[in-house]
């Protein structure tokens, strides 16, 4: 804290700060409170006794987002998040967050079993350890971000499956380890998913969409960039079995063909979004029979599609109302 701030607090506790404690009750200041970020919150803590033990209450602490001070976040700090806040927390982002490793998350989980969003995008030392934790005591959990955590097995989706079953979404995106075994496991345990992110799980083939097709009758969103093995084969199955989807990401998936175009069309008229980009299979027959069925599109990423002409276009201007955004070229 900086001179100048320093003086405004001191300023401000000797004077109104008593008069506030004495004119509201504690669970209007605290409601106050409750509104302010973490580096607010922190400030506050130093005005005096009274708020710091109001700044510090774990009601307070319900949401933590700490990316902005990745850099500086060790293991330490979250275990002592995690036993200051304790059941309150219900949304943590550890995002980028480098230095944390499963020791601290253990740690994490067994204090705040209430979790129910928690971003790990980019902790690199976290392992299938964690997973476990998670598993065995966050059973709240249904928003899990393992974004970039590469040494992630199938051996954390078989524990998700067993003790997350309330999770509804989950990213894996470049998680390059996890095979169709895992997706298996994962969504014959979680068949409530919502949304799944798979970009760059290169080794995801047919068979693993074939599992999703089967138990994930309420998915919305499924990305699967770069998912290189994929084919008509499984993607069609996944068109048949989840007629909810919104978005659907298939760009970089060369092996697609107007096959699994058609399949959207006929099966998932709630479609928003589609992200096509480098499917150079693709041609206007496919783009034709979704145009004519899903109108609720909203955006379409058709780069490198170079099969494609004026027809498509043409056929998404008279039976897309609502299509606002187009990338083709």
């Amino acid at each position: 804290m900086n001179g100048i701030t320093r003086g405004r607090f001191e300023v401000f506790s000797s004077n109104d700060e008593s008069l506030i404690n004495k004119k509201l009750p504690k669970e209007l200041l605290l409601r106050i409170f409750s509104f302010l970020d973490v580096v607010t919150l922190c400030r506050c803590a130093q005005v005096s006794k009274a708020w710091n033990i109001l700044a510090l209450d774990g009601s307070n602490w319900q949401r933590i987002d700490l990316f902005n001070f990745q850099t500086d976040i060790e293991g330490r700090v979250v275990e002592n998040i995690s036993k200051r806040c304790g059941g309150f927390l219900r949304q943590l982002s550890l995002r980028g967050c480098l230095s944390i490793g499963d020791a601290s998350l253990k740690t994490f989980a067994q204090n705040c079993k209430n979790i129910e969003d928690l971003n790990l995008n980019g902790c690199t030392k976290i392992n299938d350890s964690t997973c476990i934790s998670l598993s065995k005591f966050c059973t709240k959990l249904k928003n899990l971000d393992l974004t970039s955590c590469v040494s992630i097995t199938n051996n954390s989706l078989k524990a998700l499956s067993e003790g997350n079953r309330n999770l509804e979404h989950l990213n894996i995106s470049w998680c390059d380890q996890v095979t169709k075994d895992g997706i298996e496991a994962l969504v014959g345990g979680c068949s409530g998913l919502k949304a799944m992110f798979l970009r760059g799980c290169t080794q995801l083939d047919d068979d693993s969409l074939k599992h999703i097709q089967i138990h994930c009758p309420e998915l919305v969103t499924l990305n699967l960039q770069a998912c290189s093995q994929i084919t008509d084969e499984g993607l069609v199955s996944v068109c048949r079995g989840c007629h909810k989807l919104q978005f659907l990401c298939v760009s970089g998936c060369g092996n697609i063909t107007d096959a699994s175009i058609t399949a959207l069309g006929l099966n998932c008229p709630r479609l928003k979004i589609l992200e096509v980009a480098r499917c150079s299979h693709l041609t206007d027959a496919g783009f034709t029979v979704l145009a004519r069925n899903c109108h609720e599109l909203e955006k379409m990423d058709l780069e490198e599609c170079i099969l494609i002409t004026d027809n498509t276009l043409i056929q998404l201007s008279i039976h897309c109302p609502r299509l606002e955004a187009l990338v083709s070229g």
